[in-house]
Order: C-alpha cells, then structure tokens, then sequence
C-alpha cells in the first residue's frame, strides 16, 4: 500500500483504496517493453531490461523497436498484438528469441491506454512436458468426482500436482466478501487450513476486480526487489499494469505473506456469471517459480473447473428451481380462477411458502397482517411493514440479518433472522415476506479478523495481522443467506401476482362493468331491430293479402318475401352489419328461385356496396321483379334474358337499370298489387331515391336511383363485362369437379349457380364436415371451396385432409384477417364474403 497521508483516517478502507495497477514497477523473473502504438518506438522500459538486452532505459527509450530485437521476433509481436486487440487479453507465445542467436524467451503481449506492453521471461525448458495432454487428464479426473466435496478436493490435488506448490486451497467467498477454505492438497507436515475463514479485507476490493480481469497471478519469491519501470510517468500518467503477468506486488501483500510464512504464491480465479465465486491459493515457503507454459496450463484448468464447477451448482439450483416453477404454475392456475384479490393470496399462504426453503410466511394486504410459521407477532410485523413502506421497495429484496438494516428486529431474531420481501403493490404498500429463523454457527478464523492500526516496517499504517492462529467466532442473529435462484424464483412469483393475478382483479371489475354496459346496448339495439324486422313481415303479410289467391299460393308468395328478407339479412351480417355486395344480391334472388335460369340474367358496371339499410329495401324491389319475370316476363319462357346495369353519377348516386328481352308481349296489370307497389313506392320512401316502373311490349324497363349515402364503391372496383361473357373466358383452365362446404344454403347456392354458369361440370354442396369428408371419400374433387366457420365446428380439419390428399383448395370468410389459422393454412387463399362469381373463378385460376 502506498504511504497513507497524515490527513487520511487509516481504516480499512486504506487497503481497498491503494491503487495496486499502478505501482510503476514490475517483478524482477522478467524485464518489460512499453511501445508507442503510433511510432513503435520504445516509450518506457523496466529497469532489468539491460540484464537480458545488454542496455538499459537511456539507451533504449525512444530508439525504434527494430533497433533492438529480432525481425523475426518483431513479426510474431505483430501477429500476437492482433490476437490481443480481439481478445482483449494478453496473448503469449513460448521460447521466442528475442535477440539474434539469442536464448528463448516467453512472451505475452498486451494493449493498455495507446501503449503495447511487451513482457518477457527467461524460458524454464522442460522436456517433454505437453501442457494440453495434462490439463486434458486433469479435467478427465475431475469429471469422475460424483460429490462436489470430492469435486473441489480433486481439483486442489490436481492443480498442485501441476504446480509443485507446497499448499493448495480451493477458497471460496462468502455473501459478505469473506472467504472458506472449502478444499486443501498439501504436503506432509504442514498444518491445514481446511475450513478456516478469513476476512474479506484479506483481499481488497480492487484485487478481487483484477482477479476477474486475469485469471493468473504468481509471485515467485515474495523477497525480490522490484524493478521500477522508466519513465514513472508520462504525461503524469503512470503505466497501467493491471494487465501485467510481471506486475509488482503491494507492500502490505508481501508484508502479509511474510507474517504467514510464505515465500511464494500464485492464485487462479473461479468465476461464475463473470463475477469472482473463488481462488486457488497457492502457497509455497520458499522461492518458487513455475514456467510459464505450466502457468497457462494452470490458468485453463482454471476455467474449465470454473465451468464444470458452475454447471454442476446449476444442475442443483435448476433441480430446486424447476420444483418451484411446477409449484408456482399450479398455484397461479387456481388462484387465478377464483379471480379474487388479496384475499386469494391469504388462503393460499401453506401453498406460497412451499415455493422457497423458507420457516415462516408473512401477508400484508389492505393495512392487514396474516402469518404462518416461525414469523414476528403481529405487532412486529406490522412495525417491519412500516419500515419497509418507507423504502418503498421496487423490487424483491433479501436480507440474512434483518437486523442489520432494521434493529427491532434483533427482538424476533431467534424467529426470523432473515427476510425475502416481495412488493405486491405500486407504490408498495402491501407485501409477502418469506422469513427464515436464525442459524447460530462457530466460524473458525484464521486469526482475529480484527486488523489494529500499529507501526509496521512501513510506518503508522493498517498493519496486516502476524497472527493467524485459530480464532473462534459465534455468529448469531443470522440466517442462512437467500441465494440468487431463491431470490429469482421469488420475483417470478411476484410478476404474477402483480401484473397476472392482482392486475386481473381490477380488470375482471372494470371488464365486467363495460360488459353489461355492452350487453344492455346490445339488447336495446336487437330489440330495435326485432320490432323492426316483425313490423315488416307483419306488414308484409297484410298486403300481401289478395282474395284471388289460394292458401297455398299466399303461403308460396309471403314465404318467398320472407326469404328475400332473409338472404338479404345473411348478406349485411356477414360483415358485422356493414355493407353488402349489389351483385350477390342479384345473384342470390336468381340463384335461390330462378336455378338453371340464372346465366340469363346479365349484370354490367361497376360493383357496388349497399349500407344495411339500403341493402334491404333494394333486396325486396329486386326480389318482386325477379319474380314478377319469372312468372310473366323474360324469364317466363326458354329465350328471354334481363340486362341489369349499374352507373354511378357526379354526386356518387348509384342509378339501376333493369331491362327484360326476349319474353311474351308484355301488358300493364289492371291492378296494382303489393309488388308493383313495393317496386315502385320503397326506394323513394325509405331511401328517399327515385324508381320508375314502364310496362313495354318488347319488356318491362326499370330504372332506380339509390342516394349516394346508401352506397359504397367497392374495393378496387372497375366497370365490369357481362357476366355472360366472363364465364365463357379460360373455361377451359377451370375444375371440372368442384365442392362447395357452406353451411349457409344461400351463400352455397349462390357459389353453385356461379359456378354452373361458368361451364363447371358438377358442382356438389356439403354443410358440415361429417358431409364433406364422406363427399371426399366417395370421389375426390379438383378444387373445394371452404367456408371457415360451419357453425359448431370449422372447416380446418377438411383443409388439412385436402392438402394431404394434393387436392387444392380455397377459403371463403367473413371474419377478415383476425381469425387464428393453423399454421400449416395461413398461406392458403382466401376469398372474402361476400363475393361474386368473377371472385370464385379468379380464385379457382390461381
């Protein structure tokens, strides 16, 4: 440690305050080589370089690099410069000659602030030692070790057996920074250490980061004078060693190995999670150097103990985790179906404690305590909550020594010592706490681990302790530590009951709330619409009436109004009661009552969309005319035919022609019934549009005008030809076999009859799926059109039959893109309801 200031309290914040990666000089078993990066000149030297280069810093420094080594020694820095740059580690290389016709060296290589930092030892040759053959039959034996007692032993004989050192410890730190001796391998005669505990000032703070930035540390002989490295400082910078393999070492460590008896050491860290879990210590009292190869071996043994070591604690941790996991899940499974609050979590207390190695439990709900098991009375309880409102906590907290943050709790120690705390509430306000009860232990330190500030050879300074007999400690108020897979299983339980459980609860209550809101709407709005819908077949059936009919005709021509009503009904509640297509319409009244006829009706222009109300009004003018052909007009014989056209004006007014050719000689009723009254009256009643009704010889004409906000131009819709003339077109690309799965009669007739018209040559319907499979099996189709939703089930299991069998297939649906495919049929075409006989074919050409 460097000297402390008269001004600076000596305590033991000194040692973790002593900037050790900065002590300007380096171990004197190697010389060290500090380069311009820019220049590759030599910028700063050790001052022993001159034992093995034959000249010393004022010959050397500021004199290029190619002035001193070999080219071939320069070109493997280079390449060794590359590696560090990526690896951003020091990259070494053995027995390199430095010099023309000179002795090999070890060489490692490093980055640091703008310099390259060359280090170099004298090789230590052995014969016929392979590095990588030993750490592999290391790791071979230590992967036979079944208990990780055995587990660590084994690895301290090993790393001994690499190293020669007289003692070798496996240390391991503590949740406070202190550290065990977990395991030893040392030789006869010497005293163990096994199971002693030292402090964690033992190991300042700023040694433990340098042990997570290099794995390796040795000190050959704890007596050799440094060699300062020159200049001190640059730009009043000194050179940052903490990456240095020749790094020098504290005042206060080498005072501290000297009062242990030691002459050398060398550490190798264990890592878990990249943070410092431990050391191999080794010790050995003399001088005593290990060559550099046999250190790299080490420094891989380290890591790989580092990562078997990890793996087996979190085969143990996994073990304990997923218990909980399978716990948790169940218990949120129930808790959440009786869709409670707090209340739940009460009830479930025996069920929750389950979850972690716990002794107590603890809820605090709605200014309410409730606890189970070794816990603080309710008084105690409540005065910890207080404590804990004030933090305001964010997230899980542990604690062994509740104590130590809060001192009432020394009164309730010997039955709970320890506490995990889980917010329930944002702010938090209520909380679940695990508590565990005081495990009183002997800790048996390796001396006082009080250090006393007394005149050491370095001056009035924090003194390492000289003694380091056994000294004895009961630790008491205490629990056993929560450890991170306790603390992790504890926040997954509290993300549940916070954002699942507790978060559900209000907004079952809103939800619930909005949903009777929504379902008295919805009842208003349906009994609108059935008073509505009754009036007009009330109204239907009265005029309706006529004295010249028999029972059977009256029932036949109400029943067909009706119908009308109906289909037009399914058409505009196919989309949520949006807007329906002007030619489905048509193709539905000449499909359902004209069959084989229906090719003769010829619609022209563009399609159109008809909002509900319009759409329904139009559905019966549409419906008395068609019959009104069939029975007398056009459609009465074998040759006539009916041109329906469509335009759209200026002001988007949808204007209708209906002319009929080619029937008898056509004369004006003497009387006009309720279906020259409907043609006539409806539209300019209800949709305020125009209608005119001209009985010509040659054929009835109509023409209609529908107000622009009864119409919605359809997607991407253009004039269209005949529909004559499109079903002639590519009939022959077209299936000869088709199936149609509808489970809506009309819609399945409509498909039927387009696709008749078109020239297919059979044409079958199923409505469920027990239907179709049995169509399938009795002859397979070309194509089959899909309807998703069939009612109780879909038609998703027929889809897959289909691809199976190679057979294509199409879907139609009226739910848009929000239904959930399978994902073997989200690729599968869909044609969207409602749709034309144009649509079906383009998608039968696909």
């Amino acid at each position: 440690m460097s000297e402390v200031s008269r001004a600076t309290p000596v305590d033991l914040e000194n040692c973790d305050r002593e900037p050790i990666h900065l002590l300007g000089a380096v171990q004197p078993f190697g010389f060290l080589l500090a380069l311009d990066s820019v220049q590759w000149t030599i910028a700063r030297l050790s001052r022993n370089a001159v034992e093995w280069l034959g000249a010393g810093p004022l010959e050397l420094i500021g004199r290029p690099i190619e002035d001193v080594l070999s080219h071939d020694a320069i070109h493997l820095i280079r390449g060794l410069l590359q590696t560090a740059v990526f690896s951003n580690a020091a990259a070494r290389s053995f027995a390199v000659p430095l010099l023309n016709d000179g002795p090999g060296f070890d060489v490692a290589v490093h980055v640091v602030e703008g310099s390259i930092v060359i280090e170099c030892e004298p090789c230590l040759h052995e014969q016929g030692v392979n590095s990588g053959a030993l750490v592999r039959a290391m790791i071979s034996r230590l992967q036979q070790a079944a208990e990780l007692r055995t587990f660590y032993r084994v690895a301290a004989r090993e790393m001994r057996g690499l190293t020669g050192f007289d003692r070798v410890m496996v240390y391991r730190f503590d949740h406070d920074g202190s550290g065990e001796v977990i395991a030893e391998s040392a030789r006869g005669g010497l005293e163990s250490y096994l199971g002693l505990h030292y402090p964690a000032s033992d190991i300042p703070r700023q040694a433990r980061i340098l042990y997570e930035r290099n794995w390796l540390r040795i000190i050959p002989d704890i007596s050799a004078r440094p060699a300062a490295v020159e200049p001190g400082l640059i730009d009043g910078r000194p050179l940052d060693l903490s990456m240095s393999v020749l790094r020098s070492v504290s005042p206060i460590h080498i005072e501290y190995l000297q009062n242990m008896g030691v002459g050398a050491s060398m550490s190798v860290s264990i890592l878990r999670d990249g943070k410092l879990w431990g050391l191999f210590a080794c010790h050995h009292y003399a001088p005593h150097n290990v060559p550099f190869e046999r250190r790299t071996a080490a420094e891989l043994f380290g890591q790989m103990f580092s990562l078997l070591m990890e793996s087996r604690e979190r085969d143990a941790e996994s073990l304990y985790e997923a218990r909980a996991r399978k716990l948790h899940n169940q218990l949120v499974t129930v808790m959440a179906s009786e869709a409670t609050r707090f209340d739940s979590i009460v009830s479930h207390l025996d069920e929750i404690a389950e979850l972690l190695s716990c002794d107590g439990i603890g809820v605090w709900t709605g200014g309410h305590g409730t606890l189970q098991g070794m816990a603080p009375t309710r008084e105690q309880f409540a005065g910890l909550i207080e404590h804990l409102t004030r933090r305001n906590l964010g997230e899980v907290l542990a604690a062994h020594e509740i104590a130590a943050e809060y001192p009432p709790a020394g009164e309730f120690a010997d039955r709970a010592a320890g506490m995990l705390v889980v917010p329930l509430s944002r702010p938090a306000r209520d909380f679940l706490v695990f508590f565990r009860k005081e495990v009183a232990r002997s800790v048996n330190w390796a001396g006082d681990p009080s250090k006393q500030v007394s005149v050491g050879p370095l001056g009035s300074r924090l003194t390492p302790r000289k003694s380091f007999e056994l000294w004895c400690e009961t630790v008491r108020g205490q629990s056993i530590p929560w450890r991170p897979v306790d603390v992790r299983i504890a926040e997954s339980l509290r993300v549940s009951l916070l954002e699942v459980i507790l978060r559900l609860s209000a907004i079952t209550e809103v939800e619930r709330k909005r949903a009777q809101e929504r379902q008295e709407l919805l009842i208003a709005e349906l009994n609108h619409r059935v008073r509505n819908i009754l009036g007009l077949i009330r109204g239907v059936i009265s005029q309706s009436r006529d004295p010249s009919l028999t029972v059977e005709a009256f029932t036949e021509v109400v029943g067909g109004r009706i119908q009308a009503l109906a289909r037009a009904h399914d058409q505009i509640t196919a989309d949520n009661w949006g807007p329906a297509s002007f030619r489905g319409l048509v193709g539905a009244e000449a499909g359902a009552y004209l069959g084989g006829k229906a090719t003769r009706v010829r619609l022209s222009g563009p399609e159109v969309l008809l909002e509900p109300q319009g759409f329904t009004t139009l559905a019966l003018v549409i419906h008395e005319l068609m019959t009104n052909s069939a029975k007398y007009g056009a459609l009465s014989d074998s040759h006539g035919h009916i041109d329906i056209g469509t335009h759209c004006d200026g002001q988007r007014n949808l204007h209708i022609t209906w002319t009929e050719h080619g029937g008898p000689a056509v004369k004006a009723p003497t009387r006009r019934g309720f279906g020259s009254t409907v043609i006539e009256r409806s539209i300019p009643y209800d949709l305020k549009g125009e209608a005119t009704l001209d009985y010509e010889t040659k054929g009835v004409r109509a023409t209609f005008m529908i107000p622009a906000i009864h119409v919605r131009p359809a997607p991407g819709s253009v004039g269209e030809p005949a529909e004559e003339v499109v079903s002639e077109v590519q009939a022959a690309a077209l299936p000869r076999d088709v199936l149609i799965v509808e489970d809506n009669m009309i819609i399945a007739l409509d498909a039927e009859s387009a696709l008749m018209r078109a020239g297919i040559e059979s044409v079958r319907v199923a409505s469920s799926v027990a239907q179709a499979m049995q169509a399938i099996s009795t002859r397979a189709p070309e194509f089959a059109l899909l309807d998703i939703n069939l009612g109780r089930e879909t038609s998703f299991v027929i889809a897959e039959h289909l691809a199976a069998l190679g057979i294509r297939f199409v879907f139609t649906t009226g739910y848009g893109e929000d239904i959930a495919f399978p994902p073997k049929l989200l690729g599968v075409p869909r044609v969207r309801k409602p749709y034309t006989g144009e649509t079906l074919l383009a998608a039968m050409r696909l």
